[in-house]
């Protein structure tokens, strides 16, 4: 039995190591001597994963070789790393922490996943009495948008539409008092709440325009001080300080306030200022004068991308509006007219008996779209706007204008 030698990796192997510590361990790495309790110590805290690699043929490759060696190792035989040992615990207890982070993952995926791809959440009704049960039962109740909202929430994407470049929008009306500066000033608030771009309106009305009076005033500078300057503007900064801005980021640059001075802003001024705003803004609209002949008026609708023709609810309001549009088709401008948009404006609490469904149906023949605004108690107070003073009506009228404006954006 003394005679017998055991396999490599064989646990005979192992022990027959054990007694060799003295003569296999009796010399350390750096050739001082040792002894058989540290030799035995060392092979004991040998563990069994770090144990080395057969050299010879084992039981797994078939017959053993049961042929002893011809002289005893006096070290052990180089082996590769083995595979490091786990406990079966720790890897359960991983990957349930995988499956529980998985199941996170997929969670917060459908929360941030856009409407209609989420599979467990739903949008918080805003309005109707949907929203109602839903502060009622502190959001435990939810039965997702109404279709008033989810007809707001797809305006509201019309509106944010990409756009590049600038597009230059023409508000014009043949009659006074149909309310379109105020229509003009609440088409810009919109896209400047809605849009992360840069809006102005210009007030182009030779006759003293009200349209810096619809927000809070920051400067007393105008158009005409502007083209005085325009050598030494080369940022927006500079632009900045001859615009007022309202809470909507809405900005305007005055007219002049004097008639007299006013009359001589001629078709290469307008031309002039519109060539320097377009490197700072998106969207410019021209609140412009009840003159067609006005020599502005030929820049305006010379560079005009789309036009927006107000007009009131009355018979003589719609019959401007239609000779406006008889007027444009006349001077070369039919594709500006069938493009256009119509805004019947109520101006007034009440038409009489004036059919506005016929008006509508009218504009309807010659126009792109056509766009109702309600009577508003805040717009007919002719101060400075705001659009949370605004009837729901009101707002969702003016979403509809900015959508139906916003679609001939270029794509």
């Amino acid at each position: 039995m003394d005679q017998q030698e055991y396999p490599p990796g064989t646990v005979g192997y192992l022990a027959k190591g054990r007694a060799w510590g003295t003569r296999a361990t009796s010399g350390a790495a750096d050739g001082t001597p040792g002894n058989a309790d540290a030799g035995d110590s060392a092979v004991e805290q040998q563990a069994p994963s770090e144990a080395p690699e057969p050299v010879g043929p084992t039981e797994s490759g078939g017959a053993t070789d049961t042929a002893a060696p011809t002289s005893r190792p006096t070290q052990w035989p180089e082996h590769r790393p083995a595979a490091r040992w786990v406990e079966p615990g720790a890897v359960a207890a991983e990957e349930e922490q995988r499956a529980r982070m998985g199941d996170f993952v997929a969670q917060r995926c459908d929360d941030m996943a856009p409407p209609g791809l989420s599979r467990s959440s739903r949008r918080p009704p805003r309005s109707g009495w949907r929203h109602l049960l839903y502060v009622l039962s502190r959001g435990r109740v939810n039965l997702g948008e109404s279709p008033a909202d989810l007809r707001r929430r797809e305006l509201t994407v019309k509106i944010n539409q990409p756009l590049h470049g600038c597009h230059r929008i023409a508000m014009l009306s043949l009659k006074g008092g149909v309310g379109k500066t105020t229509v003009t000033a609440t088409l810009g608030a919109t896209f400047a709440a809605l849009r992360g771009d840069r809006v102005i309106a210009v007030d182009a009305n030779p006759d003293r325009g009200t349209l810096s009076q619809k927000i809070p005033l920051e400067t007393t500078a105008t158009v005409r001080h502007l083209l005085r300057d325009a050598q030494r503007i080369r940022r927006y900064t500079d632009v900045r300080a001859y615009t007022s801005q309202g809470p909507s980021r809405l900005e305007v640059l005055a007219s002049e306030q004097d008639p007299a001075v006013s009359e001589a802003f001629s078709e290469a001024d307008y031309r002039h200022t519109v060539a320097l705003l377009e490197h700072f803004y998106n969207i410019v609209l021209t609140d412009c004068g009840t003159g067609l002949m006005h020599s502005a008026m030929y820049g305006v609708l010379g560079l005009a991308d789309s036009l927006v023709i107000v007009s009131s609810g009355s018979i003589d309001g719609a019959r401007s509006a239609s000779a406006t549009m008889d007027w444009l088709d006349a001077h070369g401008h039919r594709d500006l007219v069938s493009n256009s948009v119509s805004v019947i404006n109520s101006v007034r609490k009440g038409s009489g008996q004036v059919d506005l469904d016929q008006v509508a149906e009218h504009f309807a023949a010659r126009c792109r779209a056509v766009i109702r605004i309600p009577y508003d108690a805040h717009l007919e107070e002719g101060a400075e706007l705001d659009l949370d003073r605004l009837s729901p009506a009101t707002r969702f009228a003016l979403l509809e204008l900015a959508a139906a404006v916003a679609s001939a954006f270029p794509q």
